[in-house]
């Protein structure tokens, strides 16, 4: 398929703009000056905001909730914005949190984890864990139903909603009602065909995810690691039902489709979707990418689907 135009004319700008690669840049530059959110649109109105902490296994982590209009309890979605785990915070995917509030009618829990390289592997993964079985274990203090909730994410933070179900089933300590994993990092390796097609030219690049994954683990081991790179769990039963959301010309496209292809192997419910023209990113860029609301549209009717059937179970 060829390149969507959208995505191309905003290719052509960037690269207009001559920033540097992000290979090039120490993480504390990288995140100065990587910022997309006026390509998200204009925040909607939701019915409330809250910035707050809530324990973590290393001190607090900061989150922000988003509550809909009307009387819970509401199911919830923990969200994990994206950045390789080094660059991206709460402001990053505020655009996306608010409309899924809304179109989804949950709650939305967005999650400050620590980042890289300052806390490496596994800090964020504990962090993303510690605020899921929060959400799960104080939802009625937030208007939350504990049996209905979701995590999600998008790259990085895609790695971290997949790695909490791991986690979560691993542990038996809550469960979850659904995984949103939007063009998700699903193993510590470029040597599959999106890697070497989408090498460069399509704003995620080959360097800069070996520059993430340099920053995120300690050593090369951690990149064996299941809770690193969810692809090699030994077993994928017994998770919660998944939408993954992949695009065309992102490196990380074909890590992110064997992922859910090994989930219905396992035997898990899976809605895959590969958005073609479509380079990463895109879900941050509603306001500028149309297919970019089609899958945050596409997504918050999967949450509703989902948190559906749980009601009808219970």
């Amino acid at each position: 398929m060829a390149l969507d135009s959208q995505a191309k004319f905003l290719l052509e700008q960037m690269a207009a703009a001559g920033a540097p690669p992000m290979s090039s840049l120490s993480p504390e530059e990288a995140r100065l000056t990587t910022d997309f959110s006026a390509l998200a649109g204009t925040p909607e109105t939701v019915g409330k905001v809250e910035n707050r902490t809530i324990p973590g296994p290393e001190g607090e982590i900061p989150v922000r909730i988003y509550t809909p209009e009307g009387d819970g309890p509401f199911p919830a979605l923990v969200f994990y914005h994206g950045g390789g785990w080094v660059i991206g915070d709460l402001d990053t995917v505020d655009v996306p949190c608010r409309l899924l509030t809304n179109r989804a009618n949950c709650v939305v829990v967005s999650v400050d984890y620590r980042l890289a390289p300052e806390h490496k592997f596994p800090a964020a993964a504990d962090d993303a864990y510690a605020a899921a079985k929060w959400v799960v274990e104080n939802g009625s203090s937030i208007q939350v139903d504990p049996s209905r909730v979701a995590v999600g994410g998008d790259s990085a933070g895609g790695n971290l909603a997949a790695v909490v179900a791991l986690m979560s089933r691993d542990n038996n300590e809550f469960e979850l009602a659904y995984q949103l994993l939007i063009y998700p990092v699903t193993n510590h390796s470029y040597e599959t065909v999106s890697y070497s097609d989408n090498a460069d030219g399509y704003l995620l690049t080959k360097n800069s995810m070996v520059w993430f994954w340099d920053h995120y683990l300690r050593d090369a081991e951690d990149g064996k690691n299941p809770y690193a790179s969810p692809l090699l769990a030994a077993e994928l039963s017994s998770l919660p039902p998944a939408l993954v959301i992949t695009a065309e010309f992102d490196p990380l496209r074909d890590e992110g489709e064997a992922y859910a292809q090994r989930l219905k192997e396992a035997g898990v419910q899976v809605e895959a979707t590969r958005y073609n023209g479509m380079i990463h990113g895109f879900f941050w860029m509603p306001g500028t990418l149309e297919q970019g609301m089609q899958a945050v549209n596409q997504a918050a009717e999967a949450l509703k689907r989902a948190f559906t059937k749980e009601e009808k179970v219970l």
